[in-house]
């Protein structure tokens, strides 16, 4: 029974430390995308800093504007929702120490990683102070590609 019992507490906490180290390299590169994504696509709305990352067949599950299915729709969303009104911008900062990332392996090989974290929204309008308009947990599906990070499912 005690062998039993060091069995299951063993694989319990083998499966509850599959989160990479903050400082490893794969948990900098996704952070580092993580921030490409949003500081630059979603928060300056410099669309062409993201379109290499993100995969064709993109799925993208939005809690309240619904499922977006490819690359194409989810760029011209941005760009007719987040970065229409320059006068109402909205804008999303990282709780950065809410940021995990787990790696996907098959055979052994790394070909894909979940990150996962909790973001804040705020709006800039002109003339005003920032204010924060939600809080939201996410989680992204991240594969390599050709030794690329590609944003898979958002």
């Amino acid at each position: 029974m005690k062998y039993l019992l060091f069995l299951i507490c063993a694989f319990a906490l083998h499966n509850g430390s599959a989160q990479v180290n903050r400082e490893s390299e794969l948990f900098q590169q996704l952070k580092s995308r993580d921030s490409l994504l949003f500081e630059r696509g979603f928060n300056r709305c410099e669309i062409d800093k993201i379109e290499d990352f993100i995969s064709e067949d993109l799925e993208f599950f939005h809690d309240q504007g619904g499922l977006t299915t490819n690359k194409t729709d989810f760029l011209n969303a941005l760009k007719s929702n987040i970065c229409s009104n320059p006068d109402a911008k909205p804008i999303r900062k990282l709780n950065d120490s809410s940021l995990e990332v787990y790696p996907l392996f098959t055979n052994g090989k790394l070909y894909g990683a979940i990150q996962k974290g909790e973001h804040e929204f705020y709006i800039q309008e002109n003339g005003k102070s920032l204010h924060r308009t939600s809080i939201a947990k996410f989680t992204h599906i991240w594969i390599l590609q050709e030794k690329e990070w590609i944003l898979k499912e958002y």
